[in-house]
């Protein structure tokens, strides 16, 4: 257990200093079953330590099962609720249009890296996609870049130079796993060069978009990742690993998109442009989802009567949840302001769009998988080091408890 009696309280959390230098991974779209695969077939004999040692957990992660609402209840410690985070995507009220949430303005509380920065821990944050960047780093006195942007960095944005000629790795093409594989270069050679106390690592789900677990592309991407996580606990490092979402096939038996295309259903029952469905799934990186996820908000007028179309919606054949917003809200710990006046959740293999022709499909080469919904919310929570008893007589675990586990919890 970390006998450090140091501690520092984040967003009602308290957390216990580094008794050793601590890396937090994000697999993108970790669903349990790919690091179960990958250590039964033999590739990730490092992850297959961990799973056998009982330091691997599931949790839960918040709905909607998303890339940026997760990301930053991992690194707060809160749900959406209290970071104001949603999703990638919302519609602006104040503003009256659609923006992504990538601004650090649209973040309600403050990082748990950014709280141990300030207290003096040598803070670095490594994410995949630039998207995320911004609001991981915020007020984030340390190390802050993106493999998609490593040939950009500066220190007075990034807090560091020169690093593609650290990691000895070209920037990398945004639809790739070696998107990922820079994550855990940067990872391992900033461990290895600099006095980290705390890192956090984020990766891309290109990977678990197209492949399911225990199929060779699934595979050769854990057995990529796993020696970068065996050398970063040689050098030291507790390494835990959670993830922002699950992943799931969302096609028909002839691999076509299973599709409920919300606004086209909206406009037929209502009329033209009288609802607005809102995708929180959005973001400028589409090609392998389509915007296309189980999770979608809607807004109506105060002349439609909410309560026919909340009939309409939960009687149609691929839906498992239509709630009102204050409902959906109370229960998956989101802010109200940043949701619509229903909520949708589509079931374990579909996918909720808006209309059809918004929706550019032309880049999906392989059966489509994506998320967003419950079916999408159980995570890996694995460790390096054993947990303490306490852990396993909570009731629920999710993914924005890893940084108290890895700080409190451990043998």
């Amino acid at each position: 257990m970390n006998t450090n009696t140091r501690t520092l309280n984040v967003n009602g959390r308290s957390y216990r200093w580094m008794d050793q230098p601590l890396v937090v991974v994000c697999v993108d779209g970790c669903e349990y079953d790919y690091l179960t695969e990958a250590a039964r077939a033999g590739v990730a004999p490092f992850l297959a330590q961990i799973l056998e040692n009982g330091a691997a957990l599931k949790g839960d992660c918040v709905v909607p099962s998303f890339t940026n609402p997760n990301n930053l209840s991992i690194v707060t410690g809160v749900p959406p609720s209290v970071h104001g985070i949603s999703g990638n995507y919302f519609f602006d009220r104040e503003s009256g249009a659609e923006v992504l949430m990538n601004d650090p303005k649209y973040l309600r509380a403050p990082t748990v890296l950014a709280a141990f920065a300030d207290a003096g821990a040598k803070v670095a944050v490594v994410t995949a996609k630039d998207k995320l960047r911004r609001l991981l780093g915020n007020k984030l006195n340390g190390i802050c870049f993106s493999s998609e942007k490593a040939d950009e960095v500066t220190q007075a944005e990034n807090g560091i130079t020169g690093v593609v000629e650290l990691v000895g790795k070209p920037v990398p093409d945004v639809y790739s796993a070696d998107l990922s594989e820079f994550v855990f270069a940067a990872g391992v050679r900033l461990l290895e060069t600099r006095p980290i106390d705390l890192m956090y690592l984020s990766t891309t789900d290109y990977v678990q978009h197209k492949c399911a677990p225990g199929s060779a592309g699934a595979n050769s991407f854990y057995e990529m990742m796993d020696p970068y996580l065996q050398r970063m606990a040689e050098l030291g490092a507790t390494v835990a690993i959670t993830a922002d979402h699950g992943m799931n096939d969302k096609h028909d038996a002839a691999g076509k998109p299973n599709v409920i295309y919300l606004q086209d259903e909206l406009d037929a029952w209502l009329g033209a442009g009288v609802a607005r469905v809102i995708l929180p799934i959005t973001d400028p990186y589409v090609v392998h989802h389509g915007a296309l996820g189980s999770f979608a908000t809607i807004y109506l007028p105060d002349s439609v009567d909410q309560a026919q179309v909340l009939a309409k919606l939960r009687e149609r054949s691929g839906i498992e949840l239509a709630l009102t917003g204050a409902e959906g809200c109370e229960r998956f710990e989101l802010p109200r302001d940043r949701l619509g006046d229903i909520i949708v959740v589509s079931g374990r293999h579909v996918v909720l769009g808006t209309s059809e022709s918004r929706h550019d499909l032309s880049g999906l080469n392989a059966p489509l998988r994506s998320h967003g919904g419950l079916s999408e919310q159980t995570v890996p929570l694995l460790f390096s080091r054993p947990v303490t008893r306490a852990v396993s007589q909570r009731k629920r675990l999710r993914n924005f408890d890893i940084l108290d586990l890895a700080l409190n919890h451990l043998q």
